[in-house]
């Protein structure tokens, strides 16, 4: 789902109170190192912003990779947080979906600039949108105007909650989304929706007569022998390996509730996938090394545009189904970010080999709780000081 939305929704004007078990199962590094400016900003995670749990996977441009926990990956029964946990990655589904469409283009088989009409008749219709006026570019690109259905779908956060078991075609989200009259005309704009990368999925199952999930699966997961990372089956709502549990607190203050049995078709191919810190890191790193897609659709990927709002703080430009940051201590870093109920990652690469994942086991109630979690990845590339 969104990479800020669904967090932003939750956003009160005060910080949940610090955490009692701050530091309690906090892991210096799977090499044993000291405890370094990475694992003190992922243990402020929790003494200071409040997340019930954290954790984190970090390559230094050396090759060399840690791994660091802090906090509990259970509230009731104060189990640690896992090492390397399963975790739902929401929106960086996202350029799981644009590399698919991205590779179909390199065979030929998707024209990145042929109208959505095209591969999708009929559906991109009525209420003030033309599928024809809307490219495939377009959709990964967050230009085409249309409106996101999450605004559509949740009335208010009470819905995150009430509505995690809910199962939804990706149609049904796409007529919701239509609904409403478009944001802006096609290409005159940048917009974050969901709603583009839903349509992104229905026109790699339409070229290929298979489904999102199988292609993401034999065109990315397996290639990189990604082993935790898998696409949901239909109405899996439980998380298949070792992971911490996920929460959602509506309010600061707000005891946390525990969602992390839920639905993830709400995201589909905008937001459906389940990974680690790890291999989230892996697929990142095979990404802005140019290894899964040829020179000309790697050139289209990082190709951006302005993207303001992306992000709460911070120079964003968006490409293709990814975003680039520029690092406050030079050069840029590609990622993307995800938040869905119980969990938000937020993640970098950059073309001289760093990356680092960092995953929190609640939606940000706060802008003080996003913020910190995009700076602990900032600190990962930079090595900045608290």
């Amino acid at each position: 789902m969104a990479a800020v939305a669904v967090a932003a929704a939750l956003v009160g004007a005060a910080l949940t109170g610090p955490s009692a078990f701050a530091d309690s199962d906090s892991d210096s590094g799977r090499h044993g190192g000291p405890r370094d400016a990475v694992q003190q900003h992922l243990d402020g995670l929790v003494s200071e912003s409040g997340f019930p749990g954290a954790l984190a996977s970090v390559r230094e441009a050396g090759g060399r990779e840690r791994d660091y926990t802090a906090g509990v990956g259970d509230l009731q029964k104060r189990r640690p947080v896992p090492r390397d946990g399963q975790v739902r990655i929401g929106s960086n589904t996202k350029t799981f979906t644009a590399v698919v469409v991205l590779q179909l283009v390199g065979e030929g088989r998707i024209d990145l600039d042929g109208p959505v009409e095209h591969y999708l008749p009929g559906v991109v219709r009525g209420n003030g949108h033309d599928g024809t006026k809307i490219t495939v570019r377009q959709l990964l690109q967050q230009t085409s105007g249309l409106p996101d259905y999450d605004n559509v779908v949740f009335t208010g956060p009470q819905d995150l909650i009430d509505k995690r078991s809910a199962y939804y075609q990706p149609r049904r989200m796409v007529d919701a989304a239509l609904t409403n009259a478009p944001d802006f005309p096609p290409g005159e704009k940048w917009g974050y929706s969901n709603t583009n990368f839903v349509l992104a999925g229905l026109i790699v199952e339409q070229v290929t007569e298979r489904p999102i999930g199988e292609e993401i699966t034999n065109r990315i997961i397996q290639p990189l022998k990604l082993r935790d990372t898998y696409w949901p089956g239909v109405g899996e709502q439980r998380l298949r390996g070792t992971h911490p549990q996920g929460y959602l607190s509506l309010a600061p203050g707000v005891p946390w509730v525990d969602v992390t049995v839920m639905d993830p078709s709400l995201g589909w191919a905008a937001g459906q996938l389940v990974s680690t810190p790890d291999e989230l890191r892996t697929f990142f790193d095979a990404l802005v090394g140019g290894r899964l897609l040829k020179p000309a659709q790697q050139a289209a990927l990082m190709t951006t545009v302005p993207a303001p709002g992306f992000e709460l703080a911070g120079e964003y430009a968006y490409g293709l189904g990814v975003a680039r940051y520029e690092l406050p201590c030079g050069g840029y870093a590609w990622g993307h970010g995800g938040d869905i109920q119980g969990f938000q990652t937020r993640n970098l690469a950059t073309q001289d080999g760093r990356s680092a994942v960092v995953a929190v086991t609640g939606l940000p109630n706060s802008e003080q709780m996003l913020a910190a979690v995009n700076k602990t990845v900032e600190t990962a590339l930079c090595g900045t000081g608290r």
